[in-house]
This record gives C-alpha cells, sequence and structure tokens, in this order.
C-alpha cells in the first residue's frame, strides 16, 4: 500500500468523527426514550401549555380525534360543597363546548350516602362514605372510596376522566392533556417526596424504585386514561386509609396526606405523570390567568386598601371561601381594590357573574 495523503487522512478523521457523533447521539437518544422521559421542544408544543418533564417522544405528534375526558368531581351534601359545585358547573357548561375543549360529560360523585337538593341540576352519581369513623373526621379520605365505587358501577363513555374538586372554575376549554399510559397532572410546591423520604419508604419499597418516581401531585387536577384509574383507585384508597392510621405519617402530612396517597399509589403501578404548570393557578399567589385552564380557589385572598396582599391576617377587603362554610357567599361580592392581581379581581367576577346567574343562590 502506497503512503497516505493529507487529504485522505483529514477525510477519514472526519468521517470517523460524524460516526462517533451520531452513535452517541443515538445512545443518549435511545437512553431516553427507555426511560420514558423526554423533555418537549417549545417548536413541537402548544403556546399554551407548559410541560414540566416527561413528554414520551410518540406523544409529540399532533392529534387527528379528539380525545374526550369525563370531568368527575367528588364532593359531600353540606352547604359549603353544594355551592362551590354550583360555581363549578356553571363554568363547566360555558366552556365546555367552545373550539380548542375536549370535555366531555360531567359527574358529581357525592359521597354522602343518599340524594340532595342539586340532583336536578348537577348530573349526580351516589356513593356511600367510609363506615363511620374511619376517615377520623378527614372528610377527603372519602374521596379514593368514593373513586372506587363510581369506578365499578357506573358507565363512563370517555375513555379518559379529569379529577376535579369543587373549588375549581375553568377559565379557558381543556384540551386533554394527557398521553396514553402517562396522565397529565398540575405540580403542588408543597407535595415533597424525596424530602420526606423516611416517610414514603414506609408505603413505597426500595424494591418498587427511586423515591424520585413518585411525582409532587396530588390526584387533582389529572386527567387519566380510566383503566389506569380502576387500577389505581383501590391502591390509592388503602395507602390513604395506611398513612391516616400511621401516627408519624398522619402528623407529617396533615391535610395533604390524600395527595401524598395518590402520589404513591400511582407510582406502586409505574404510572408517571405528566406534568404541566399552566394546568392550574391559585390565586394569591399566582397573579396572571393568561393561558390557564383552571383556577383554584383555595386560598384566602387578603388585602388592604391599597392593593397590599395582608396574608396571614384579615385585610380590609377579603375573599375566603372557608368564610361561607354554612351557606353560599353573597351575590355581587365587591371588586378588590386597585393594585390587586389579575387573578383575584378574575376570582371575583367569575364567582359574581356564577351567582347572578344561578337560580335560588341564597338556599343553595
Amino acid at each position: 500500500m502506497g503512503r497516505a495523503t493529507p487529504v485522505l487522512l483529514v477525510l477519514l478523521s472526519l468521517g470517523f468523527f460524524f460516526v462517533t457523533y451520531n452513535l452517541i447521539t443515538t445512545i443518549v437518544h435511545y437512553r431516553a426514550v427507555g426511560s420514558g422521559k423526554q423533555t418537549v421542544s417549545t417548536r413541537e408544543t402548544p403556546s399554551l401549555i407548559d410541560p414540566v418533564i416527561q413528554m414520551p417522544l410518540y406523544a409529540r405528534k399532533a392529534k387527528k380525534e379528539r380525545l374526550l375526558f369525563h370531568v368527575a368531581l367528588t364532593a359531600t351534601d353540606a352547604p359549603y360543597s353544594k355551592w362551590q359545585c354550583r360555581i363549578m358547573y356553571y363554568w363547566y357548561k360555558k366552556k365546555k363546548d367552545l373550539p380548542g375543549s375536549e370535555m366531555g360529560k360531567f359527574t358529581r360523585i357525592l359521597h354522602s350516602g343518599s340524594p340532595d337538593n342539586l340532583i336536578d341540576e348537577i348530573p349526580t352519581f351516589v356513593v356511600d362514605p367510609l363506615p363511620k369513623g374511619l376517615d377520623q373526621g378527614y372528610v377527603v379520605l372519602n374521596r379514593p372510596w368514593a373513586f372506587v365505587q363510581w369506578l365499578e358501577k357506573a358507565t363512563i363513555d370517555e375513555e379518559y376522566i379529569l379529577m376535579a374538586e369543587p373549588d375549581h372554575i375553568f377559565l379557558n376549554p381543556l384540551s386533554n392533556l394527557a398521553h396514553h399510559e402517562f396522565p397529565a397532572a398540575f405540580p403542588f410546591f408543597y407535595i415533597k417526596p424525596t424530602e420526606n423520604e423516611h416517610i414514603i419508604r414506609k408505603f413505597f419499597p426500595e424494591e418498587s424504585g427511586p423515591v424520585s418516581n413518585v411525582d409532587p401531585i396530588g390526584n387533582s387536577p389529572v386527567i387519566i386514561k380510566k383503566d389506569l384509574l380502576e387500577k389505581i383507585s383501590p391502591t390509592w384508597m388503602n395507602v390513604s386509609l395506611r398513612m391516616k392510621n400511621d401516627a408519624e405519617t398522619d402528623k407529617t402530612f396533615g391535610w395533604v396526606l390524600e395527595m401524598y396517597a395518590y402520589a404513591v399509589a400511582s407510582a406502586l403501578h409505574g404510572v408517571q405523570h405528566i406534568l404541566w404548570k399552566d394546568f392550574m393557578l391559585q390565586p394569591p399567589w399566582d397573579l396572571e390567568t393568561r393561558k390557564k385552564f383552571i383556577l383554584h380557589y383555595t386560598y384566602g385572598c387578603d388585602y388592604n386598601m391599597k392593593g397590599e396582599l395582608t396574608y396571614g391576617k384579615i385585610g380590609e377587603w377579603r375573599f375566603d371561601k372557608r368564610s361561607h362554610l354554612t351557606g353560599p357567599p353573597p351575590k355581587n361580592i365587591s371588586l378588590p381594590p386597585p393594585g390587586v392581581p389579575e387573578s383575584v379581581v378574575t376570582l371575583v367576577k367569575m364567582v359574581n357573574e356564577a351567582t347572578a346567574n344561578l337560580p335560588n343562590w341564597e338556599t343553595t
């Protein structure tokens, strides 16, 4: 063989470089696919939604058919629950048939054991509460048991289900954010499985995988395939009861115990969620409603007349759902003072519109 020319050596070097580069890229790509997680490119993501993590590659394809989801919320027959359900259902009907919506039918899963005066206004499925004393005064412990019964007994046409709550208001028509075996969920900043590993390991043993497999979510809002929820719900119920009966867990998790239970139950079944920051906002901490889908008014909104937040102290102007435990809020609530965030103003306007149009509001 003759001596290789400098040009040939350069060409060979370049060839080896590109082969090596492509090989490394391919390995990285397939490792990502094998883990079921991918970062979503902004070019491939609708501008209305902001996924945090875990969009599988095959899910990036544009959907050709509508994938309707059934809207389901659990509730009691207490006045506090009733007026919230009426507002929630009012806005569901307003947004359901708008462009971009994949919202299907609606069910209020009433876990009080008997019908109430809203069954002719809101589609309702009555289920039994837990046996007396089993919830230990923690009423949301009835939620997973309610879903177990509903999924077993009801006829549900849609393939997907949105688990919602009475204090949710639909801001925009909601599309199906889930993708096949990957449900969609909202990440809560206060659900921290990795920071509570000692407790999580009581219910999620090491052989089940790393604690990071437990998503920082609750059961709501979640859009999930019906067959997945049928598998998860009994486990969710059992984990909830076990957590409540464990003194350390009960003390540590408190009012979010049932949320942790859903996150653990999902991980036990190998289910991981696509986390969407824009799925929901929570005033007064989230300031704008733009690009968001659900407004969750779980926190009190307290301001002085300068428009300054006085959280932890009753403000000169306030809206707090807990101020209306025994009956509905009045119609035509005064708007907050200038300077208050747009999210709080929107909340009051939407509550006022609903109460102005719902019949017999004062007797809810």
